[in-house]
């Protein structure tokens, strides 16, 4: 283990969480002796490290499978495998979920453990004996990552509660979208003022030039990705937002960091650079140093994606029509592989060798072989035909959140919809398709005009992170919410429209909506576990996207 993660680590593990249940509510329902244990812990030096590897911890159990990502698979990339346990997961995809969907209770206390852990040094690190230096840091890396998790879960929800201390306030209401957006923007900016390299962090593995832990640069691409979605739906800033979201992309690419593209598509997701990565801006890592299983570092190989990683046990699988129109060329090579049929051969999707469960495209991104007496990164092998059991494992890997490709997707983005210059935003999307069509096609240009290029921005976007559901901060579903795109994509599933996904081969998406369109299906409802124990979760789901549940800027305690 990393000299930084102290012994100390699981005690503080035990101290701040033995309270802690699976809910947002029971933390505000410990006894009030859990309000000081901040104020004991930070009384050492190295209390500070050991709070940090709490938070790095209930970092990674927020990030582990798709369960706590369960909004991507709203998109229109993923769907689900139509075998196995994927119900509850099947009713994301469709847009149409339960009050009792056993993926909400996870998706929510995940992150609300997050908050947790981060209130918990932001409320105490000042007082441990360090550097200024070295408080603030700690300080700025805790609200980054509660930023990161109110992020992820005011999209999923709308309005929730806003919770940002360790005092127990035991009639908690919600806080309107907006007020939230305020607090996340606020985070942000303080976690700005870390430094532009930050070495340390849980994998020893990892060379100190890569950072495991946020600095500044991941600051400002995730602030980037906040104004892009405070400029879209549901609040609607506009113009104003693109320009600040153009600005901090702008401070990420002339920053000075290490950060660089990778001249070949396929090293983005290879097991060779997964660890010392320089396209990723901020990743999240899981060690295999304290053995294997949910609850452990580490995290589990490529199950989730492919038929043939572990006989069909996969939670994935990718939608036809942004498959059909997914640009030709080599990145949609590296994107979806041909399927393989065990002991059998390699197909295109469609063909009748595949089993019909099978018939549908896959990402091949999170493929990872999970060899754990290969002593080094070993590839995964997508010819293979003998066996289901290169994934089938646990193991170290890190999971992107933001990539720079991403940020020359928003800066072009933003410059295009705030009336910035074009020919700049046409610069860093020639960057990104160049790559992607592995030759200089400079396909974009000013000429286009605005409203073109930033349409272009989107879809390159969307074609650089489609399918990767491990911990992206913009996911394809994100995009398509912001910029009111989500409906249309109901309407063609609910229809059961054809796709030509080969000359003369059509097919059509299963397990299609049946409900009317409500713009409150782009919000989950909250658990009913929650709901039973906090009265003011008990909303109904079309009241939340009132103007008071988006717009307002005090606490809401819906009436009862």
């Amino acid at each position: 283990m990393h000299k930084n993660m102290k012994k100390t680590l699981y005690t503080l593990l035990a101290l701040v969480f033995s309270l802690v249940a699976v809910s947002c509510s029971d933390f505000l329902k410990e006894e009030p002796n859990g309000q000081l244990l901040s104020n004991l812990a930070f009384t050492e030096k190295g209390d500070i490290e050991s709070a940090l590897g709490v938070l790095r911890y209930k970092v990674s159990r927020a990030a582990f499978g798709t369960t706590e990502f369960e909004q991507a698979y709203m998109g229109d990339d993923l769907a689900t495998h139509p075998k196995s346990n994927k119900a509850a997961m099947r009713e994301w995809d469709r847009m149409e979920i339960s009050n009792g969907n056993e993926r909400l209770q996870w998706l929510w206390a995940e992150k609300y453990l997050v908050i947790k852990a981060a209130n918990f040094i932001i409320d105490g690190a000042e007082k441990a004996p360090n550097s200024a230096e070295e408080i603030a840091n700690a300080i700025n890396t805790a609200k980054f990552w509660r930023a990161w998790a109110y992020f992820n879960l005011v999209r999923a929800f709308g309005a929730i509660p806003l919770v940002t201390s360790n005092d127990i306030d035991y009639g908690i209401g919600l806080t309107s979208v907006a007020g939230v957006y305020d607090q996340i923007v606020a985070d942000l900016k303080d976690a700005c003022n870390l430094p532009k390299n930050t070495p340390y962090g849980l994998i020893d593995e990892v060379s100190t030039s890569i950072n495991q832990d946020p600095n500044s640069g991941a600051a400002h691409a995730m602030l980037a990705c906040v104004y892009l979605n405070m400029a879209g739906w549901p609040l609607n800033k506009g113009t104003e937002y693109y320009a600040l979201a153009a600005q901090e992309a702008k401070a990420v690419i002339d920053g000075g960091y290490y950060y660089k593209l990778y001249d070949d598509y396929k090293d983005i997701h290879s097991a060779k650079e997964n660890l010392k990565n320089t396209e990723a801006i901020l990743s999240i890592y899981f060690s295999n140093k304290t053995g294997e299983g949910d609850s452990s570092l580490m995290c589990r190989g490529g199950i989730m994606d492919l038929p043939d990683c572990s006989d069909a046990w996969c939670d994935t699988r990718g939608e036809l029509k942004f498959y059909a129109d997914f640009p030709e060329g080599y990145r949609k090579s590296v994107v979806y592989p041909k399927t393989v049929v065990k002991n059998v051969g390699i197909f295109n999707f469609w063909d009748d060798a595949v089993p019909t469960d099978n018939q549908y495209p896959y990402f091949g991104e999170k493929a990872w072989h999970s060899d754990a007496n290969s002593g080094a990164a070993v590839e995964y092998d997508f010819t293979d035909l003998s066996a289901f059991s290169q994934s089938n494992g646990w193991d170290t890997q890190a999971h992107m959140v933001i990539r720079l490709s991403e940020v020359y997707c928003w800066y072009a983005e933003a410059l295009a919809r705030s009336g910035g210059d074009l020919t700049t935003a046409a610069k860093y999307l020639n960057d990104v398709r160049n790559r992607a069509d592995n030759a200089k096609t400079d396909m974009y240009s000013a000429g286009m005009g605005a409203e073109a290029l930033a349409e272009a921005a989107y879809n390159e976007h969307r074609w650089e992170i489609g399918g990767w559901w491990a911990g992206a901060i913009e996911s394809c579903f994100n995009d398509m919410a912001r910029l009111k795109k989500a409906q249309a994509h109901y309407e063609y599933r609910k229809a059961g429209t054809l796709v030509t996904v080969a000359p003369g081969v059509q097919r059509a998406e299963p397990y299609g909506p049946t409900e009317a369109w409500t713009d409150a299906k782009m919000f989950a409802p909250y658990p009913s576990m929650e709901r039973v124990r906090n009265h003011n979760l008990d909303v109904d789901i079309d009241v939340k996207i009132t103007d008071e549940f988006i717009n307002g800027t005090d606490v809401i305690y819906p009436a009862k």
